[in-house]
């Protein structure tokens, strides 16, 4: 099982591959699409493993500090 900054340094390099696909004056659009939507589907995933794994943890933080701070973490998750 790979650890959040496992998955976070793969959406790394995905998105450098993308990046060095651009620059490519005859690169091929269907790989770059497929390297984008690679990238977004892993970051997707990566978001549901934290909100899984540390949810809690974030929202009793929150708890602490402000109301606005747990709309704020609402509105990400609802606008994912």
């Amino acid at each position: 099982m790979k650890t959040p900054e496992q998955r976070l340094t793969n959406i790394i390099g995905q998105l450098k591959g993308a990046q060095k696909m651009l620059a490519e004056p005859q690169r091929d659009c269907f790989k770059l699409l497929t390297q984008l939507k690679a990238a977004r589907s892993a970051t997707s995933a990566l978001m549901d493993k934290i909100v899984g794994e540390e949810f809690d943890r974030c929202l009793l933080d929150s708890r602490n500090n402000n109301k606005v701070k747990i709309e704020k973490i609402f509105k990400e998750i609802i606008n994912k």
